[in-house]
């Protein structure tokens, strides 16, 4: 059978580099979990309010008015916010010009989602919510430090459904110290029963400064790791695995994802937030007190054509239809045989290279990264 590639209905590609994303960042968190090595404050009702009149500056600063194609509000915990401050961000991100298919993401925990919340987003044109779920054992949530009601995450789910807000997402982590295969699937099924289009998994790695790096848990071994992520794949057969670590049902790919992976502009605001802009890749600062007063930007990087190329090539790869090469000739101006000698790893099938297209076939996506390397180290800019 003939590989299916997405197609336009699912990205908009466009060949003259232009923005059309952003990314909100809200650090607040009204618990911080053991594991999590994202930019997060813990939830405090001044800091909110200072923290949003910033956000807005921020954003009339830098924003050129383009219409933007998706927005994801991430954290952090964005449902961490009362339903007064999620209205006053959204009449901030008002501002922001909408397409008329516009993406609109929020992230959400199911210990801070009530319906109100959802009735906000809904209000103000949400239709999508990515919901982090993790696990579904009370053992492994408490070594976590999360709380969750199955019976709740249930409701919340419908509720959504109930509302229009169909497009949504379950983020699963697996590779747990002491976690077994039995659990792994028990969560898939789990996810599977609540009927929705897109799931996120992702392996454990343990983070310096996270509690569980302190408290010196081990991770699981490299060989398990793998079983997990091989007994994941086959659970979800019935969703295409269209990213390493992304399943979807037809037509709910993640589009805004898909404009990182395919290494596309986007504005990123907020504390830590990243943005790719006019050839910089840029990070704001992580420091709460910094960003409150107004010193937005920790670090630039100004990128190279050889830059460039390889954050396309790497990103790219990350999906199962990988780099288009008459997309790459016109971003580039270049072939990409003419920029890596990967011939030899099409022969020994761990890339393919069908008609446009060259890719890493799905059977070797967790060895990604090792395949990864020897490619780039076949550069010949």
């Amino acid at each position: 059978m003939k590989k299916a590639f997405l197609n336009d209905t699912d990205f908009v590609v466009n060949t003259v580099m232009s923005v059309r994303s952003a990314y909100i960042h809200i650090p607040f968190c009204r618990n911080i979990c053991s594991y999590c090595d994202f930019c997060k404050v813990f939830y405090n009702t001044g800091y909110v309010s200072n923290y949003l009149e910033v956000l807005k500056e921020e954003i009339s600063t830098f924003y050129q008015g383009e219409e933007l194609d998706t927005i994801y509000i991430g954290g952090g915990t964005p449902s961490s916010l009362s339903d007064q401050e999620l209205e006053k961000l959204f009449v901030i991100l008002s501002s922001l010009k909408k397409s008329n298919h516009c993406e609109i993401t929020i992230e959400a925990n199911f210990d801070s989602i009530i319906e109100t919340k959802l009735d906000i987003c809904k209000k103000y044109g949400v239709n999508r919510i990515s919901f982090g779920l993790e696990s579904t054992h009370s053992w492994i949530l408490k070594k976590m430090n999360r709380n969750l009601d199955l019976n709740y995450v249930k409701k919340i789910i419908s509720y959504c459904k109930k509302i229009g807000i169909s497009n949504i997402n379950i983020d699963l982590m697996y590779a747990f110290p002491g976690e077994t295969l039995e659990e792994v699937e028990e969560d898939i099924d789990f996810i599977q029963s609540l009927d929705i289009p897109h799931i996120s998994t992702y392996s454990l790695i343990l983070e310096e400064h996270t509690k569980l790096f302190l408290n010196h848990e081990q991770m699981i071994s490299d060989e398990m790791d793998a079983k997990m992520y091989d007994l994941i794949c086959t659970k979800l057969s019935d969703y295409q695995h269209y990213e390493i670590s992304n399943f979807s049902k037809d037509g709910y790919f993640s589009r805004h994802n898909l404009c990182y992976w395919k290494n596309k502009e986007y504005y990123g605001f907020g504390l830590g937030a990243s943005g790719y802009l006019n050839d910089v890749r840029y990070t704001n600062t992580r420091s709460i007190t910094r960003y409150l007063q107004k010193k937005f930007r920790y670090e630039e990087e100004k990128l190279d054509l050889y830059d460039k190329i390889e954050y396309e090539v790497i990103l790219n790869l990350r999906t199962r239809d990988g780099i288009s090469k008459s997309e790459f000739f016109t971003t580039y101006s270049k072939r990409v045989e003419d920029c890596y000698h990967y011939q030899e790893l099409v022969k020994q099938g761990y890339l393919v290279e069908d008609g446009d297209h060259l890719y890493i076939p799905e059977k070797y996506f967790y060895i990604s990264n090792e395949i990864l390397v020897r490619l780039l180290e076949e550069c010949k800019l």
